[in-house]
């Protein structure tokens, strides 16, 4: 577990995140509450501070039109590129 509390910024790719580290307040929160991991679980799988899975949480509770953005821009780039993806099924024909 780590012992240094991060920040929620949003150097990469324009999403908020831990402080130098990859993963998104998205991230966190589907862990938490779409997987429903305990976020101390969540803070042992990644070495964080049970705080900045909380800190995460709040983020994405106090600005839910941002995320909303996020979360549509995503299924939006998701939907731009399906066409590139192969499926399973139709590689096994």
């Amino acid at each position: 577990m780590s012992q240094v509390t991060r920040r929620i910024v949003r150097e990469l790719h324009d999403e908020p995140h831990l402080e130098g580290r990859r993963i998104t307040v998205q991230f966190l929160k589907e862990q938490v509450e779409g997987r429903e991991l305990s976020p101390r679980t969540v803070a042992d799988r990644h070495d964080l501070d049970v705080a900045d899975v909380y800190r995460a949480l709040t983020y994405y509770h106090d600005h839910p039109e941002e995320m909303r953005t996020i979360e549509r821009q995503r299924q939006s780039a998701i939907e731009a590129h399906d066409h590139l993806t192969t499926d399973p099924d139709s590689v096994r024909d």
